[in-house]
């Protein structure tokens, strides 16, 4: 590519990276937290563009001023009407130009979020918790369900106290037909996502459908199962009430390495 396109497709990359920034396209793609970093990025990528095309039209109006004060002095060379180079300067390939259009998709399709095809074919991500900080006041209590997963698989029920809970997570279903709430946790961006499932128990709804965001009430169930494919420990929830809920805003949890 010349500098004009290389500032083309700098500029598209930059804006791109701002829009998903200023809106909730870039929680697709890196956690909140990268939020501001994103943002100056695209910014400084802007900046680079702007810099590349002052730079190149700088360059093109000096080179034509001085084959003007050449031709003015009796150096300009031209053969049969062409310049000594042919007339013709060195044409880039126009397919250099497809590299655009994943800007263009980026812009314009804002990609679905990681769902129970990946998460069945990952195991659980679930950690220890460093603590069980106490659970605020109210019933049904709401926690992330990556919180409920750590107390329930590691902490055996004890910090839940008895208490009724609310947890928010998509359906997926394995070969068996058994039903998990499930959370895809990140580390730094969606690459890295990787799923910590609950196991649901109780009275459900009567048809589950993968990949549909459920909020569960239920309590503590000592029922658990291992993950089939890294061997960790699958918690499960007595599910006392469910209802479909939208997916929410940020489909990813981030609570789990925090």
């Amino acid at each position: 590519m010349n500098r004009q396109a290389q500032a083309a497709v700098l500029f598209l990359v930059g804006g791109a990276m701002l829009h998903a920034g200023t809106t909730s396209l870039y929680l697709r793609y890196v956690k909140a937290g990268l939020q501001p970093l994103l943002l100056a990025a695209g910014a400084v990528l802007i900046v680079a563009a702007a810099a590349t095309a002052w730079y190149e039209l700088r360059r093109a109006r000096e080179a034509r001023r001085r084959a003007e004060t050449e031709s003015d002095a009796g150096h300009g060379d031209v053969q049969d009407g062409h310049e000594d180079d042919g007339g013709h300067g060195h044409r880039e390939p126009r397919i250099s130009w497809l590299l655009v259009l994943p800007l263009f998709a980026l812009i314009l399709v804002a990609p679905p979020a990681l769902g129970s095809y990946s998460a069945l074919r990952s195991g659980t991500a679930l950690q220890p918790p460093l603590a069980y900080p106490a659970l605020p006041s109210g019933d049904p209590v709401s926690l992330s369900l990556v919180d409920y997963a750590g107390r329930a698989a590691y902490g055996h029920g004890r910090s839940l106290g008895g208490r009724t809970v609310e947890v928010t997570g998509f359906v997926a279903l394995d070969r068996g037909g058994t039903p998990y709430l499930v959370r895809m946790a990140l580390n730094c961006c969606a690459a890295d996502a990787q799923p910590v499932k609950i196991g649901l128990s109780g009275k459900l709804p009567p048809v589950l459908q993968p990949d549909s965001w459920l909020e569960v009430t239920g309590t503590y169930s000592g029922k658990r199962a291992e993950d089939p494919v890294n061997g960790g420990i699958i918690p499960f929830i007595d599910v006392t009430a469910a209802r479909p809920v939208p997916t929410p805003k940020d489909p990813y949890d981030e609570s789990w390495n925090q």
